[in-house]
């Protein structure tokens, strides 16, 4: 069980700054961030949106509670970095773009396989 409980976190971990800072930065609208989410042709205005949306995601996922409002959150989050995934291939970029994102979504769901394991226990 305490394997589990330590994956567990280190997975959750580093959903924090895979998230959070990417997040903040679209929040206070980083005109970098503006650019990389408009290149992908979707407007400047979604950007805060989803990035509060990233942000009570992580919050709710690392509250004790709320179990079933954690599965929305890890499933609001995947569905995030696939969309991501699918627009950075769909605006032509290289595929090498979508590495991070590959990455967070290995990171998504470790944290929530584990998730699971611990509610076994």
């Amino acid at each position: 069980m305490k394997r589990n409980t330590i994956a567990f976190w280190v997975f959750t971990g580093l959903l924090i700054p895979a998230f959070g800072i990417g997040s903040v930065m679209a929040i206070f609208g980083n005109p970098e961030s503006v650019k990389v989410f408009t290149s992908l042709g979707y407007p400047a205005y979604l950007s805060p949106f989803l990035g509060i949306a990233r942000i009570l995601a992580l919050i709710v996922i690392l509250t004790p509670k709320y179990s079933r409002l954690k599965e929305w959150a890890y499933a609001g989050l995947a569905f995030d970095v696939i969309g991501a995934i699918y627009s950075i291939i769909a605006a032509g970029n290289p595929f090498a773009y979508t590495i991070f994102p590959l990455i967070s979504l290995g990171l998504i769901l470790g944290s929530y396989f584990f998730y699971h394991k611990l509610l076994k226990y």
